[in-house]
């Protein structure tokens, strides 16, 4: 598929629930408390139970991978995390991404990812790498 600087790759709002958390912490092996006990959530002083940041990164890719062609290849991935994702109880959160071409040259295409939470950015630096 060939990309322009400046296509619209992707976009797409996720939803996750406190059942994507468990779904997520027994796939991963990840079961800080963090991730699903308000109490220990509050102790710790953060804001609520908060979505595993590896969790969001792959919903962030999975976008991406979503869009592309089935024999596209992904070189490269990598984000910076900012915010959390606080995940409410009963209304769980939306996760939204939009993936833009960045920068094209011979050997491969850059995907700028912008994922925020609300008005929140909460991976900055996103860019995934498809090969040409």
């Amino acid at each position: 598929m060939p990309f322009a600087v400046g296509d619209i790759v992707a976009e797409r709002t996720v939803h996750i629930t406190r059942e994507s958390l468990v779904r997520y912490a027994g796939a991963s092996g990840d079961f800080n408390p963090i991730h699903y006990r308000d109490d220990i959530a509050a102790e710790v002083g953060l804001p609520g139970v908060l979505a595993h940041g590896m969790l969001t990164m792959g919903i962030a890719s999975s976008v991406v991978v979503a869009a592309l062609d089935p024999g596209a290849r992904i070189i490269d991935y990598g984000v910076r995390f900012t915010k959390p994702v606080v995940v409410d109880p009963a209304d769980g959160a939306d996760l939204h991404v939009a993936a833009t071409v960045g920068a094209v040259d011979e050997e491969s295409t850059r995907i700028d990812l912008k994922v925020t939470f609300g008005e929140t950015t909460v991976l900055v630096k996103a860019q995934l790498r498809v090969a040409a």
